[in-house]
């Protein structure tokens, strides 16, 4: 029911959006998810931001890893970096992103026509998904005026679950993404931008899908939440 939905949904907003390139992306979404899951092209992204709250705060760079058939396309990977206005200031501790590296950014404009038209046909996966997935609406929504609608999978949000489930109590930190990964035996890396964060929730996702499996077959209603 929810995937019946969700399709008409992207139909009736591809009669509706103004953009071609936006168009596109929701014709394609909305054929892809009739599909069967291990069908479903996913592309697991990651942003990094200058802070927050999206209303105020702006995206540095954007990296992305496509999974098809169950295996991530490591040779198909990209990044994006993105200009801002102002300086990134003390958020460079975080994120690692200083000014002199944005000389060469793409502008948001450009970031948002790149990341839907790399996306198209594809479901997102993302750690803390609404977060990332607010970020790209306000940007969408002041490039283009138009309010994005996304499909998703927040890896988050199926490790909250997982615990729940077990009566485990949810401790802090618990949830962030290298914790999540350590309860899979899944690698820890050094390094830490967008990109690398993409491929880290690409695995994660994979390893719980795996578990929530078993012996069953899951849908894409499984894994939205």
């Amino acid at each position: 029911m929810k995937r019946f939905y969700l399709k008409n949904q992207l139909r009736l907003k591809s009669f509706r959006a103004a953009d071609d390139v936006i168009t596109d992306y929701y014709r394609a979404l909305a054929c892809a998810i009739s599909k069967p899951l291990v069908d479903i092209p996913l592309m697991a992204f990651d942003l990094e931001m200058t802070g927050l709250n999206a209303q105020f705060d702006q995206i540095l760079s954007i990296g992305m890893v496509p999974i098809q058939n169950g295996m991530l396309q490591l040779k198909d990977a990209d990044y994006r970096l993105v200009s801002i206005e102002g300086s990134v200031g003390d958020s460079a501790a975080i994120h690692g992103i200083v000014d002199g590296q944005l000389e060469s950014a793409i502008s948001a404009k450009e970031a948002m026509h790149w990341f839907l038209e790399k996306t198209q046909g594809h479901v997102l996966i993302a750690h803390h998904a609404p977060l990332d997935l607010c970020f790209l609406k306000a940007e969408i929504f002041r490039c283009f005026g138009e309010k994005m609608t996304f499909v998703s999978i927040d890896t988050m949000s199926l490790e909250r679950a997982r615990i729940l489930r077990q009566h485990e109590v949810i401790k802090e930190g618990a949830l962030r993404l290298d914790a999540c990964r350590s309860r899979y035996g899944l690698p820890i890396y050094a390094a830490h931008n967008a990109a690398v964060d993409a491929l880290s929730c690409g695995e994660l996702l994979l390893a719980q899908m795996a578990s929530i499996a078993g012996t069953e077959e899951l849908t894409l209603s499984d894994l939205l939440r």
